[in-house]
């Protein structure tokens, strides 16, 4: 609503002399819109607040200034109300690292009404209070800003694993926020890809500039494969983000050339295997078809195997585009790869690996350190049957060598 208002404010030219307090909830505040709000309207005190329904109306508040230009915080606790940014395990996350937000205090709700399943999940035992009180879990996730106020990241269920990485879309979103181009952004997975959506605050958006933006401050995995600008974003009937709403991306190659020569060939059939494209030509990079960090470790493994070459991940940072990393490749074909792994004569006198040589030196430096030792205690239920267990334990041993492993000594050397 205040993205709606601000532009009809500067179109009708009009001051707001009348409007004193401006109130912003129910959705993470830009940066860029609070910034658009108050040179729109002079004078105006803008606050943050943040609040669920099951703590109505709201938790945190957060008194607006001219140095909140990259981040929104959403406040300190208001009167009455604790707040705690925990950990997987409860314990409190330290200044700066995120964690998931926790509620407490008089306007905390009692939970759901005919849903027990659902109040037991989302209101907790209070870790820290001796007097049966009960969080409720936000699903929320923020972090502590050093001025004591908390900071939103994202939602928790907004956490994605992709290729094996798990990703905070909020984080994404957050850093597209911080571009001054931008004034609402938001983040989802399409096609096994990041996309992100973002509304211009002005009159256009520079997709490259944005992305080589996110790069320089975000993991390679982490920056969207795509950048869509959109006048407005769907809102659904509550006046909230419609997400399914959002148009799909098309996801299209640059104008295709054909590769000339037997290593651009290669280049470009590795990257269309790794990638699952079904054409690469010259000029397409890497990263831009969806490449990231985890997949290139395959990628230069693949080469230096068609190649009889070694390909360090570092070359593909620096030369994306299959023309590019054909020509560095040029120097170092059938320079030899890695020896292959095949099966060796065993000795009769196995040497110690680094990591065994350690553990060896350790106990004859002090023979009663507890170093390499891990307890574990187990509980257990019913009647235990021991024979069995024992024969379970003894079996694993017989098929894991390095349960029974020793280190003796031949003259003076351990094998």
């Amino acid at each position: 609503m205040m993205s709606v208002f601000v532009p009809e404010v500067e179109r009708r030219r009009a001051s707001g002399a009348t409007l004193r307090l401006v109130f912003a909830s129910g959705e993470a505040l830009a940066p860029t819109t609070a910034r658009a709000l108050r040179r729109a309207v002079k004078g105006v005190e803008l606050h943050n607040l943040y609040g669920p329904t099951e703590a109505a109306v709201d938790v945190t508040y957060h008194a607006v200034t001219d140095e909140d230009s990259d981040v929104m915080p959403i406040g300190a606790p208001v009167w009455n109300t604790a707040v705690y940014v925990l950990d997987s395990r409860l314990n409190p996350t330290p200044v700066g690292v995120a964690g998931e937000l926790y509620l407490a205090g008089t306007q905390l709700a009692r939970g759901y009404v005919s849903r027990p399943d659902l109040t037991a999940d989302r209101f907790v035992a209070h870790p820290f209070a001796t007097n049966g009180q009960r969080l409720y879990r936000t699903g929320d996730v923020v972090r502590w800003n050093r001025d004591g106020e908390l900071e939103y990241v994202g939602r928790s269920d907004f956490q994605v694993k992709l290729r094996g990485l798990r990703i905070e879309l909020g984080e994404i979103e957050s850093a597209l926020l911080a571009q001054r181009s931008i004034s609402q952004a938001v983040v989802v997975v399409r096609n096994d890809q990041l996309v992100g959506y973002v509304v211009p605050s002005g009159a256009s958006v520079e997709t490259g500039a944005v992305l080589g933006a996110l790069r320089s401050r975000l993991a390679e995995y982490m920056v969207p494969s795509t950048l869509i600008v959109l006048e407005e974003f769907p809102l659904g009937a509550s006046g909230k983000l419609d997400r399914k709403a959002l148009p799909d991306p098309a996801f299209e190659v640059t104008e295709y050339r054909e590769p000339t020569n037997d290593i651009e060939r290669t280049v470009a059939e590795v990257f269309a295997q790794v990638l699952g494209v079904e054409r690469v030509g010259l000029d397409d990079d890497f990263f831009e078809l969806g490449g990231n960090s985890l997949i290139a470790t395959q990628l230069v493994s693949r080469l230096g195997v068609a190649m009889d070459t070694r390909i360090a991940v570092r070359e593909l940072f620096d030369t994306s585009t299959v023309a590019d990393l054909a020509a560095r490749l040029g120097t170092l074909v059938a320079t030899g790869s890695r020896p292959p792994l095949v099966p060796q004569q065993r000795p009769q006198h196995i040497p110690l690996s680094l990591a065994q040589q350690r553990m060896w030196f350790l106990n004859k430096f002090d023979v009663e350190s507890a170093a390499n030792n891990i307890p574990i205690a187990v509980r257990l239920s019913g009647l235990l049957d021991r024979r069995a267990m024992q024969i379970a334990v003894a079996d694993v041993v017989a098929r894991q060598e390095s349960l029974r492993t020793v280190f003796p000594e031949t003259d003076g050397t351990a094998h």
